[in-house]
C-alpha cells in the first residue's frame, strides 16, 4: 500500500529518523489539543495500543474530558485527563524518554503543557494533517492533505513495517478517528488512500456497523430535544453568502442541561440545506467565545478563520476564537458575510 507523506520540513527530521529510538522499551508521553474530539482521541488510543504492543511504558494524556459519545472506546479508562489529575500528567511528562503530539501544530493547543513543550529537551514527535505547524519538533510527518490524523497513526505502523501488529483495538480506535474526521468518508478529505486502510481494518476483523452505532445512534432524548431547538430557534441562513450559522449561548446549553462537548457535529447541520456552502457555529464559553467553520468545495474556512478569528485548521474544516463578548462576536460575523465566497 503507497503511504504519501511530507517529511521535508527544514525545522524537524523525518519520522523515519526517530526509528531507532523506539528499538528499546522507553516510557512515552502521549498528548492530543485540548477539547479533543474523535480523531484526537482515537489517534492517541491506537498509537499507545501499538507502543505498547513494541514493550514501551504509555502514558495517554487528554487535557480535558473527551465527549461523551467517545468513552465506549477500548483503552479510555487508562487515559489521564489533566484536568482531573494535573499532577500525575506533569509527573508522566518529566518521566518520559519520548514525546508523541498527535493531532495539534501548536503547543498552545494543549492549553496546560504548552511552556512545558517548547522548553524541554526530550525527544517531540508530532504526527498531525493540519497547517502551518510551528517550528518547535524534533521529528514528525505532517501532511495536510491526510484526512485525519488516525490514518497518519496507521501509515506510521506501516513505514515501520508492522502492519501485523495492527489488532482489532487498534483497528477500533484508528477507524473511529477516520470515520468522525471524514464525516463518515463524505468530505473532500477522503481520499483513494482513506478507503484502502479502511479496508484493510476490515480485513483484519474490524467490525465498522458497532462503531458507527456507538458515534450516531447513542443520543439521550434530552440531546435530541436540543437539536430541535437548535434547528427551529438558533439556525439562521443567508442565501446571498450560501452561509448558514448557529450560535449558541451558555444561558441556551443551560436550559437544556448540555455541556460543549455535546454540540459536537452541530456545525454540519447547516450544511445538510441544498445552496449553503459555509457553516458556523460560535458557542459561548466561560472565557471567551468558540467558532467552528465547516464548508463545501473552494470555500476557504481556514483562510477565514485566519484572518478573522486568530485560528485555522483545513480548507473545509476550521475554528477560531474571540475574546470579544457572545453577542459582539455573533454581530460582527454577521458584519463580515461578505467576505466569505469561494477561493
Amino acid at each position: 500500500m503507497k503511504t504519501y507523506f511530507r517529511a521535508n520540513l527544514q525545522f524537524m527530521r523525518p519520522i523515519q529518523d526517530a526509528f531507532p529510538l523506539l528499538q528499546t522499551p522507553k516510557k512515552i508521553f502521549i498528548i492530543t489539543h485540548h477539547k479533543p474530539d474523535g480523531d484526537a482521541i482515537g489517534s492517541m488510543l491506537g498509537l499507545s495500543y501499538f507502543l505498547k504492543k513494541m514493550g514501551h511504558e504509555v502514558a495517554a494524556i487528554e487535557p480535558s474530558e473527551m465527549p461523551e459519545f467517545l468513552t465506549w472506546m477500548p483503552g479510555v479508562d487508562g487515559v489521564l485527563n489533566y484536568e482531573e489529575k494535573p499532577l500525575l500528567c506533569e509527573a508522566a511528562f518529566n518521566e518520559a524518554a519520548l514525546i508523541f503530539c498527535l493531532d495539534f501544530n501548536d503547543p498552545s493547543r494543549t492549553k496546560y503543557l504548552t511552556q512545558q513543550l517548547e522548553q524541554t529537551t526530550t525527544p517531540k514527535i508530532i504526527i498531525d494533517h493540519h497547517l502551518f505547524p510551528k517550528e518547535c519538533w524534533d521529528y514528525g510527518m505532517i501532511n495536510s492533505a491526510k484526512s485525519s490524523t488516525s490514518e497518519m497513526v496507521y501509515d506510521f505502523i506501516n513505514l515501520m513495517g508492522k502492519n501485523e501488529m495492527i489488532d482489532n483495538n487498534i483497528a477500533t480506535c484508528l477507524y473511529t478517528g477516520l470515520m468522525t474526521d471524514t464525516g463518515s468518508f463524505r468530505f473532500s478529505c477522503t481520499t483513494d488512500e482513506t478507503h484502502l486502510m479502511a479496508a484493510d481494518l476490515k480485513r483484519k476483523g474490524l467490525n465498522h456497523s458497532i462503531i458507527h452505532e456507538h458515534i450516531n445512534d447513542s443520543w439521550s432524548l434530552k440531546r435530541m430535544q436540543f437539536l430541535g431547538y437548535v434547528l427551529l430557534e438558533k439556525m439562521e441562513i443567508f442565501p446571498k453568502e450560501h452561509a448558514g450559522l448557529i450560535a449558541l449561548s451558555k444561558q441556551d446549553l443551560k436550559t437544556f442541561g448540555m455541556n460543549i462537548n455535546e454540540t459536537e457535529g452541530l456545525v454540519n447541520q447547516p450544511l445538510c440545506i441544498k445552496g449553503v456552502k459555509f457553516a458556523t457555529l460560535i458557542t459561548e464559553r466561560t472565557d471567551e467565545v468558540r467558532l467552528s467553520f465547516r464548508s463545501k468545495g473552494d470555500y476557504d474556512v481556514n483562510a477565514f478563520a485566519r484572518k478573522y478569528f486568530n485560528g485555522g485548521g483545513h480548507l473545509n474544516a476550521s475554528g477560531g476564537k474571540s475574546n470579544s463578548s457572545f453577542l459582539e462576536t455573533v454581530t460582527y460575523f454577521k458584519q463580515i458575510l461578505s467576505e466569505i465566497h469561494p477561493r
